[in-house]
């Protein structure tokens, strides 16, 4: 395979095409940003997995012009960090991967809220809005401050070259400090650093000066940007190959090809509901125009997809951030050809930017030892003790496997007939094809591990209580509330049936639930040719799902032609029709059937009844509370890992 033959960067030699994208590790850092025992072994892990290059998360070249950063970003513009960022050097060296630090000049417009300080107006190329906060504008930097910007790259870019760094990058994309003084939308300068296109790039000129002055001439350097911000006056693709040529004849060794900013932030951050390799055609547009090496990115953790986009020439090497969280060891498996044994992300955001805005380490939905490779290793059970899952859903899965993984004797109870459990309804629609490949992962796991599946087995107390495990792991899920609307006489139709397939709601089709199941299930519809109204009692469409899938999801509603109406409930029906009420006042609505999405009810009288006769009973998922498959995965793992110690 292509994706596993040697690749040069400049001077450097990458022993595969793989590239670990840069991503934010959040509280897996220490104080000040420090990084120590936590973030060497989050990058160990992806350097054992097989990756050919790792790329650090953003550091700072200067904290001078945001000193309210220092509080958790790493920096570079002194000696300080030298000693851990060589550590780290040598650890991923050790597996044959190379080193890349992302230098970033900062966050201008795009500075957090809780990064704000009061008395310390945020900065950037121009005076513009913040991002987070519209009422606050940004100072513009003085020319002698952008000087000492572009030469603090310089200074830094030599000190990862004294650690033993392979390589650095440059933080030129997603409408950051360094992109805005690339992008006509928010740099209007009339110095050396602002006005035409040609102007707005001299702070990338001279901060490949100074990296190529303080680090040599042979130091590789890589510029990250983006080729098409999606956003009104931003940058587009025809400005962007014109800058990619400047930026080679400039200097830089590798370009990695982005898009959008925070405005449009499902560019940078995929969703679940975008489709692979999303930005191959932009990698695709730059390598046209450039003879130095593109890197691709933007949802390419699927290994044909990664395979042909090399084989066609349309990059030079692949990155990959979320998937590498999901399962570090994604180069080994592809290259062993053990594709069905990857863990596969998908693009929830609630394990990596969810944890990270939280100010907990960087994690994964489906894979909880993610940023926590020290603290939540798996250990061997002491005593093979018996276990029974109640329920093939991901909680009881994830259980199953980890406790069978760690030696111990499981079996698991499923009352239907297939393993999954709400993940099927979840992944039928066309646009949920990662969780299709998530429920997939799941059932094969479970099938390579020595658990006895017993499938269409329900659970009752007796015949638990007469198994006599040593635990007993209650996974039972939860499913949607019937209706109780009057009149409407069984033209009711559970979301789970329509998702399955198990019934057709007809042409005109009202969808009752504001939540991300009512949302998806309104948009399959409407992808499938009918007429969708979508009513919520909230004010607020899918609040459940995270910030920028919602986003995402807000858009695919408009672009389906979902009727949407918020603050409305449904009070009654007959035959034909139905009548809704919002602000007190009613109407009738002319529909086919009504679609109910809202009112999970957990499962949990199975729990009750086991509570005090059984001495090792645990509850995880949605038995507890109907919540998001995060919580589900992370309870059944860290309940199993657990168990026997």
């Amino acid at each position: 395979m292509k994706l596993f033959e040697p690749g040069r960067i400049g001077t450097m030699t990458v022993k595969n095409r793989i590239v670990l994208a840069a991503m934010g590790i959040g509280g897996a850092a220490a104080v000040e940003g420090t990084w120590g025992e936590k973030v060497r072994e989050y990058y160990l892990a992806r350097a054992r997995g097989g990756t050919g290059l790792i790329t650090t998360m953003l550091v700072f070249v200067t904290q001078k012009l945001e000193p309210m950063s220092r509080r958790t970003f790493m920096n570079l513009y002194d000696d300080q960090q030298l000693d851990s960022l060589r550590q780290i050097a040598n650890a991923v060296q050790s597996y044959g991967a190379k080193l890349c630090v992302q230098l970033t000049a900062g966050f201008g417009r795009v500075v957090t809220v809780p990064l704000q300080d009061p008395n310390i107006p945020p900065v950037s190329a121009s005076e513009t809005p913040c991002h987070f906060n519209p009422e606050r504008l940004t100072r513009a930097l003085t020319t002698d401050e952008v000087e000492d910007l572009s030469r603090a790259f310089g200074a830094a870019a030599k000190r990862c070259r004294m650690a033993g760094v392979d390589a650095v990058e440059l933080h030129g994309h997603e409408g950051y400090l360094l992109d805005q003084f690339m992008t006509g939308l928010w740099n209007r300068r009339t110095d050396r650093y602002g006005g035409s296109r040609e102007k707005r790039l001299t702070l990338a000129r001279e901060a490949i000066l100074s990296i190529k002055a303080d680090a040599g001439d042979d130091f590789p350097v890589i510029y990250r940007y983006g080729i098409d911000h999606h956003l009104p006056g931003g940058r587009i693709v025809e400005e962007s190959v014109w800058i990619a040529r400047q930026l080679e004849e400039m200097g830089y060794d590798a370009l990695h090809v982005d898009a959008g900013c925070y405005e449009t932030a499902w560019w940078p951050h995929p969703t679940t509901y975008q489709p692979p390799g999303l930005m191959v055609d932009m990698a695709e547009a730059v390598k046209k125009a450039v003879k130095i090496p593109v890197i691709a990115v933007g949802k390419m953790n699927y290994p044909a997809l990664a395979e042909k986009t090399l084989q066609d020439g349309k990059a030079d090497f692949i990155a990959i951030g979320r998937g590498l969280l999901a399962d570090p060891d994604w180069p080994n498996k592809v290259q062993e050809g053990r594709l069905a044994d990857i863990a596969p992300c998908i693009g929830d955001n609630n394990g990596c930017l969810g944890e990270l805005v939280k100010g907990r380490p960087t994690s994964c939905t489906v894979n909880p030892l993610c940023g926590h490779e020290l603290e939540y290793a798996l250990s061997p059970a002491k005593k093979r003790e018996s276990v029974l899952v109640i329920g093939g859903g991901p909680a009881g899965i994830e259980a199953a496997c980890v406790a069978a993984t760690r030696g111990l004797q499981v079996t698991l109870w499923e009352k239907s007939g297939t393993l999954g459990g709400n993940l099927i309804p979840a992944a039928a629609p066309e646009f949920k094809g990662d969780l299709r490949d998530l429920l997939n992962y799941q059932t094969a796991r479970i099938r390579k591990l020595p658990i006895e599946v017993r499938l269409g087995k329900e659970a009752r107390t007796a015949d638990i209580l007469t198994f006599s495990a040593d635990h007993v792991i209650v996974a039972t899920g939860a499913v949607l509330k019937p209706p109780s609307v009057p009149g409407l006489n069984g033209r009711a139709i559970n979301a789970i049936d329509v998702l399955v397939g198990k019934t057709n709601p007809g042409k005109r089709v009202l969808v009752v639930g504001g939540g991300m199941i009512g949302v998806e299930t309104a948009i399959h519809l409407a992808q499938q040719g009918h007429q969708v109204t979508l009513i919520s009692r909230r004010a607020e469409l899918s609040n459940d799902a995270y910030r920028v899938n919602r986003l995402y999801l807000l858009r695919m509603l408009s672009d389906y032609k979902v009727e949407i109406r918020t603050g409305t409930d449904i009070l009654r029906g007959n035959l034909s029709e139905v009548v809704v009420v919002k602000d007190g006042i009613e109407e009738v609505l002319h529909i086919d059937s009504v679609v109910f999405c809202r009112d999970m009810c957990s499962q949990n009288e199975l729990h009750r009844n086991l509570t005090g006769k059984v001495t090792s009973l645990y509850a995880v998922g949605d038995c507890i509370e109907p919540r998001r498959i995060i919580e589900a995965i992370w309870e059944g793992f860290h309940t199993a890992r657990k168990l026997g110690l």
